[in-house]
């Protein structure tokens, strides 16, 4: 876990300005790596935070991004999930629960001549153990 003061020294390093709504957005982040929405990271903060408002979150993330702090995730067109890790990693999404899991990858090619790669992702979406499991549980025979 990184203690706010951590976090603080990382916001100003990058030259954003550590205010207490910044900084406890990027706490959740870096503490829950559920891959959160704004909507997720709004509803989780603003029982602590009366005064936050989804414009808020979604301008912190919009900069954090900007400033390569975080990741954003487009699984689909109406969903962008938000990553602390800014490391080369892979994300598989099921389809059922909706959860985000990471996982490791050996390197993405960048060697292609002629071309500025200015992204590397890799999604795979299905099934995720635990939903197959209570499936067989419940569902399927042995």
């Amino acid at each position: 876990m990184f203690p706010i003061k951590t976090i603080k020294d990382l916001l100003e390093k990058k030259g954003i300005e550590a205010s207490f709504q910044r900084l406890k957005i990027y706490q959740y982040l870096i503490r829950e790596k559920n891959h959160p929405t704004v909507n997720m990271i709004f509803k989780a903060l603003s029982r602590e935070i009366p005064t936050l408002s989804k414009t808020t979150v979604y301008n912190n993330l919009k900069l954090f991004e900007e400033k390569e702090m975080v990741v954003a995730l487009n699984f689909n067109d109406h969903e962008v999930r938000f990553d602390a890790d800014t490391t080369v990693h892979g994300h598989f999404k099921c389809r059922r629960c909706e959860k985000i899991y990471d996982f490791k990858i050996n390197s993405i090619d960048t060697d292609l001549k002629g071309y500025k790669i200015e992204e590397k992702e890799v999604y795979y979406t299905g099934i995720c153990k635990d939903c197959l499991s209570e499936e067989k549980g419940t569902n399927l025979p042995n």
